[in-house]
């Protein structure tokens, strides 16, 4: 989970402040500045969609920027120390939205063409949890017409595939996949593997069930 915290504030931070298209100007010692401001993030609000354990280590480092917090999560956390709002405020009041829920039957293009457009003017789209719970083609729409500032994703619902229309778009950071690529990560997934592959052998139950699956 903090791989993966960790990389969307890094993908927030790379689509606010122009890093990647900054670092290719300074490669060329070009210093010119044109079109590469963005906004302080102290002060603005974030809201977070899924408030399991990613979603939780975000919301820290958003605090340790001085953002606003508010949260959505149909299973909301009894002792939370951050505000739960619905959907419905959530899309109104955040000047950035961060997904951090699971894939499911109810969160498949949760944000869909009606909900993009309910999103503030001029706010910002991450998404390191899973691709289909955008709708692209409305995401492109919506970026192209001006109502989003711009979007970070890191997942696409039809991976490799990237939609076509996001790639053409400047204000569009796109990473392979990458939120959980550290080394710390990498090793206790690997030992995860091991361990239930180790349990399987031995007759016992696994650690671990997704979507009713063993």
């Amino acid at each position: 989970p903090y791989a993966v915290a960790e990389f969307t504030m890094g993908l927030l931070l790379t689509l606010n402040r122009k890093i990647h298209k900054a670092y290719f100007r300074t490669r060329d010692f070009n210093f010119s500045l044109n079109g590469l401001v963005g906004f302080d993030l102290h002060g603005r609000t974030v809201g977070v969609i899924g408030t399991g354990k990613m979603g939780q280590i975000f919301i820290r480092i958003c605090r340790g920027f001085g953002m606003n917090v508010v949260a959505y999560d149909p299973y909301p956390l009894p002792d939370a120390d951050f505000p739960y709002v619905s959907l419905e405020e959530l899309l109104q009041q955040s000047d950035i939205i961060s997904l951090h829920c699971p894939l499911t039957q109810e969160t498949r293009r949760l944000l869909d063409r009606s909900a993009l457009a309910r999103m503030k003017q001029g706010s910002i789209l991450i998404n390191t949890a899973r691709g289909a719970i955008v709708d692209c083609d409305a995401l492109a729409d919506a970026l192209e017409s001006g109502h989003l500032r711009g979007a970070g994703l890191d997942v696409y619902p039809d991976e490799p595939h990237i939609p076509p229309r996001l790639i053409a778009l400047p204000q569009v950071v796109l990473t392979p996949h990458i939120g959980t690529n550290t080394q710390e990560t990498r090793q206790r997934m690997a030992e995860g593997c091991a361990r239930q592959i180790a349990d399987a052998l031995a007759g016992k139950r696994p650690a671990h069930v997704v979507n009713g699956v063993e």
